[in-house]
């Protein structure tokens, strides 16, 4: 190999990515030998060591950092030229990477991407739920197109448009002490034991931040994956919760449950569409942007 050719530099991504050769070949559906061969000999047109071969596995050099970043660049460029180029043939074609967390999943996006999808039945979705702060990282690291998280965690080099708004919501048992109330404030919810999320959702941090400004404790008697865990350990007397009122099930049987608005400013959430620079996306996913970011004037 004396220059660089896409299929090695999809193949050294694939590397970087899985971290082992024999998955990488397994992904790229080449003989391990072949991997092996192509990625030394990228490393002889280099001049240097892009890969620390371990007996576990292969990590990155510095190097190689570099030159994934470019790969990356350079990757994504082919794919936004291909995807330009099929709109002037039988419709608009391509694959839109989405990294969004829980709410916007369970409340927005299965409407708002089959109304898509309706439109551009050609586009390819590949959706994942992360927490914000990793959707973050992989919008930084381009691994995917673009991001769906809260308004609120910090993300200052990412270009973001507003997505949709929600509210949070104070659950308890219908037999709670504060099932009664029409609203209430965070704070007089803190005499009480949570059921919550894992520690590195950005709705867990945003309750325990807001209770330290309270000054009082967040008692989390159960952290757990999901809202509907949530629901359910609420129903059993376990705890209250918050949680988005927008991701509440509708059809959690004989839940027996109450959501109290909760009256704090902060309540009022902002859910946003992240991106490294939307000129840079490719057309597929800036139409899907395009998309998403009107559908809340349309609903």
């Amino acid at each position: 190999m004396r220059r660089f050719d896409f299929v090695t530099l999809k193949l050294f991504i694939s590397v970087a990515e899985e971290g082992r050769l024999t998955a990488a070949a397994a992904r790229e559906h080449l003989a391990l030998a072949a991997v092996s061969k192509r990625i030394s000999d990228l490393e002889t047109l280099v001049g240097t060591t892009l890969l620390y071969r371990r007996p576990r596995g292969v990590e990155l050099t510095p190097a190689g950092q570099a030159f994934l970043h470019h790969a990356r660049r350079i990757m994504d460029n082919i794919e936004r030229l291909q995807a330009e180029l099929s709109e002037y043939g039988e419709g608009v074609r391509g694959h839109v990477r989405i990294h969004s967390n829980t709410s916007a999943i369970i409340a927005f996006l299965p409407q708002d991407l089959s109304a898509f999808s309706r439109l551009y039945p050609e586009i390819k979705i590949d959706l994942q739920e992360r927490v914000s702060s990793e959707i973050i990282a992989a919008v930084r690291d381009g691994l995917t197109d673009i991001g769906i998280f809260a308004g609120h965690v910090a993300a200052p080099d990412l270009q973001q448009l507003s997505y949709r708004h929600d509210r949070l919501v104070l659950m308890t048992p219908v037999d709670h002490p504060l099932a009664e109330r029409e609203s209430i404030a965070f704070s007089e919810a803190l005499a009480f034991d949570f059921i919550g999320l894992q520690q590195d959702t950005s709705l867990q941090s945003l309750l325990n931040e807001q209770a330290n400004l309270a000054g009082k404790a967040l008692r989390m008697r159960i952290q757990v994956r999901s809202f509907d865990a949530i629901c359910r350990m609420i129903h059993h007397g376990m705890g209250v919760g918050v949680l988005p009122e927008q991701t509440i099930y509708r059809d959690l049987g004989d839940l027996q449950l109450k959501s109290i608005p909760l009256s704090d400013s902060w309540a009022q959430r902002e859910l946003v569409i992240g991106m490294r620079r939307y000129a840079s996306l490719h057309v597929t996913a800036r139409h899907l942007v395009d998309h998403l970011t009107q559908s809340e004037d349309d609903s």
